[in-house]
């Protein structure tokens, strides 16, 4: 009997939306050969993030076994699977990279901006391609997605062939990329497969997914019927939706404006690549500036509300010399990721003050989803014949239920969350250990830690508000005038009417007059006294306990 085992690790992604990091090995217990599968990223917000740029899978388990990787593969350009390459790839020892031309393109550009080597991305053809990596056979099978060119990952391995599907809808007629082909599928299946790791994103939608394709005469009359400028916002990286509106705007008479940066980059590198075709002509916002409004269409960035995105900024007022006017059509091609409604909220209020219609997705006439929904995946259940089941891609509930509908169905299966080592050797998925599972965030130009504290503390400032209190010491460890005190984030009066900064002063002058000669000879206990007495004070003033921060000086003798 073989002592090797096959091993499924997720690092993020599982148990979430976003950052999604997949881990596969095979090899004696502790000396697997490892393939990683996507190293994505999560976005911060203002209530459990802030300041914070990026938030990536903690990857010190892959660093610390970085001789034992083989290679990295990317399923697709979002930013949840790409987006964390190259801030994490000098940390996993420099492995080579294989993608599909389209995000091998983005790959490129992305390790580029970070100082990282382009040329260790290497592009790779569609199935039945094959890349040997160790123990590993690895092919990437192309699936509809909401961005060109989206692969699952057929991974052989002596233990039994694994389908990882990455995102992916069932789409026969997806307008850009390649269809969805129940033969190719087959095809795949007929070895017989031993896991399917699959997206679980949409289990709980009950109605078989529509195709890109329907929203393009629904989107058409829309814009044919608007009477002022029409300004539509999508995914920038939903290539096909960029077309299926920039077409009806150019049937509708009107010129094409692409706003913002991500738009113009997605549509070049379909232009580049091959993918896009046939887009119509595009119009310099500087030029849009002379042209009537009603003959105006623009693509915007900003459909999740994103601050500094194009359509945020048109909301306050205007974008690259463009503003939006009384009677004018704002059109949200996109459905409300979780956790941004505020945003968007806020963004459509504006608007509305302005005068602009405002059309959203809410009856599902201008937006189809990129996930495959419940019937979608028990059709890929009944194609693969998986002899066992992962969900993946999904927060803890949509894991659980397409457990459950796995179970229906006879397939052995496992809710897997983030650190959650699966053998997959056996018959059913073991769990078999328990890898530290994390976040890292990227702050500013800096990667920090989850538990550093820094985000942590800046959370505590936030709702609390800060003092800086100064002290200083004589030559003769006494105190040399009063504490000095300034204030962040506080309000200015408290309850007794005079200035904080004053009350606050006061007392801990009284409580630096009591101190001992041997805590006035120890900056610690100094401190802690007068940082507890300064959250005392502004307790008793405002209701609030402040982060204080104590400088003590001293006078060095002659």
């Amino acid at each position: 009997m073989s002592r090797d085992r096959l091993i499924y690790l997720p690092l993020g992604g599982a148990g979430e939306i976003g950052m999604n990091t997949y881990v596969y090995g095979y090899g004696p217990k502790g000396k697997e050969r490892l393939i990683v599968v996507d190293i994505g990223v999560a976005f911060p917000d203002m209530d459990s993030t802030p300041g914070v740029d990026l938030i990536m899978a903690d990857v010190t388990w892959l660093e610390e076994n970085k001789e034992r990787i083989e290679a990295v593969f990317i399923t697709h350009a979002h930013e949840d699977h790409i987006g964390g390459l190259s801030h994490l790839w000098h940390q996993l020892g420099h492995p080579v990279v294989y993608a599909r031309a389209f995000t091998a393109h983005h790959a490129r550009r992305k390790m580029e901006e970070q100082g990282a080597d382009p040329q260790e991305v290497h592009t790779v053809s569609p199935y039945p391609e094959v890349v040997e990596a160790g123990p590993f056979a690895v092919s990437f099978m192309p699936v509809a997605h909401s961005i060109p060119e989206s692969s699952g990952l057929v991974i052989d391995t002596p233990a039994g062939r694994i389908v990882h599907t990455g995102d992916f809808k069932l789409d026969e007629t997806p307008i850009i990329g390649e269809p969805f082909s129940p033969e190719l599928w087959a095809e795949i299946a007929k070895p017989g497969v031993k896991a399917l790791v699959c997206d679980s994103t949409n289990v709980f939608s009950p109605k078989a997914g529509r195709s890109e394709k329907t929203v393009g005469p629904e989107i058409e009359r829309l814009v044919k019927e608007a009477k002022g400028m029409v300004v539509a916002t999508t995914f920038a990286s939903n290539v096909a939706r960029l077309k299926t509106l920039a077409e009806a705007g150019h049937r509708a008479g009107r010129s094409v404006v692409l706003l913002g940066r991500a738009m113009r980059r997605m549509v070049t590198a379909g232009v580049e690549t091959g993918i896009l075709k046939d887009f119509p002509t595009v119009v310099p916002v500087e030029e849009a500036r002379d042209i009537p409004r009603e003959n105006l269409m623009l693509l915007a960035t900003g459909s999740q509300g994103e601050r500094r995105a194009a359509v945020a900024q048109l909301s306050r007022g205007k974008y690259l010399g463009m503003s939006m006017k009384e009677g004018d059509l704002l059109l949200f091609s996109s459905k409300t990721i979780p956790g941004n409604e505020r945003g968007v909220i806020n963004i459509m209020n504006a608007f509305s003050e302005m005068g602009v219609d405002i059309v959203d997705d809410d009856g599902g006439l201008y937006h189809v989803s990129g996930h495959a929904n419940r019937p979608d995946l028990e059709r890929v259940h009944e194609i693969m014949q998986p002899q066992m089941l992962i969900p993946m891609h999904g927060e803890h509930r949509h894991l659980r239920q397409h457990a459950k509908l796995g179970e229906q169905k006879g397939l052995a299966s496992v809710v897997a969350v983030n650190g959650m080592m699966i053998n997959l050797s056996g018959n059913r998925p073991e769990v078999v250990e328990y890898i530290d599972s994390g976040r890292t965030y990227l702050d500013g130009s800096v990667k920090i830690g989850a538990l550093d504290g820094v985000v942590r503390e800046r959370i505590r400032m936030a709702l609390n508000g800060h003092i800086m209190v100064s002290i200083i010491i004589d030559e003769e460890d006494s105190p040399l005038g009063d504490p000095w005190v300034e204030i962040m984030g506080l309000p200015r009066f408290g309850r007794s009417s005079a200035e904080l900064v004053d009350v606050v002063e006061t007392d801990l002058g009284h409580v630096l007059m009591r101190m001992d000669a041997k805590t006035l000879a120890d900056d610690d206990k100094i401190e802690d006294q007068i940082r507890k007495a300064a959250r005392r004070s502004a307790q008793d003033e405002i209701g609030k306990k402040p982060e204080v921060t104590v400088v003590v000086s001293r006078l060095l003798e002659n």
